[in-house]
């Protein structure tokens, strides 16, 4: 009886929150080493440093990456993650979805790379892959 309570409590307070959410402004990724990822993100996937972002006022090293009008945070950090034991499909592991035009052009990005990616398992157009480090990345088709 008590937690029904709660549960109506809580979800009638969430229900009549709104305080503006607009969209993504960033995703923060931590990596080993900057230049080796930023090997994969700008050579790999194309994207492009945000150079307006400053790389210089945080105490570690790192780079803001465009996705369309939002950014990836590269933060060169200890990854408290293990980067062996994880699922080998990404969609199944904490990951970050990014959409392209294209999933078969990305397809072949990835084979001339030798890079190994996973289709979706539901069959929509949807291609998954990591990281040097690790992350989990999906890319899906609009």
């Amino acid at each position: 009886m008590l937690l029904q309570f709660w549960m109506e409590l809580h979800l009638s307070i969430v229900i009549d929150v709104d305080y503006g959410v607009v969209g993504i402004h960033h995703v923060g990724i931590l990596c080993e080493n900057l230049e080796r990822s930023l090997e994969f993100y700008q050579n790999i996937l194309g994207l492009e440093i945000n150079e307006a972002r400053p790389h210089d006022k945080l105490p570690y090293r790192g780079a803001w990456l465009w996705v369309g009008s939002e950014m990836i945070h590269l933060m060169e950090l200890p990854n408290p993650d293990p980067l062996i034991g994880r699922p080998e499909h990404g969609g199944r592991d904490r990951h970050a979805c990014i959409s392209i035009q294209d999933v078969s052009k990305l397809q072949a990005i990835l084979d001339k790379a030798g890079i190994p990616y996973t289709l979706s398992r539901s069959g929509r157009p949807a291609i998954f892959t990591r990281d040097p480090d690790a992350n989990a990345l999906e890319f899906t088709q609009v």
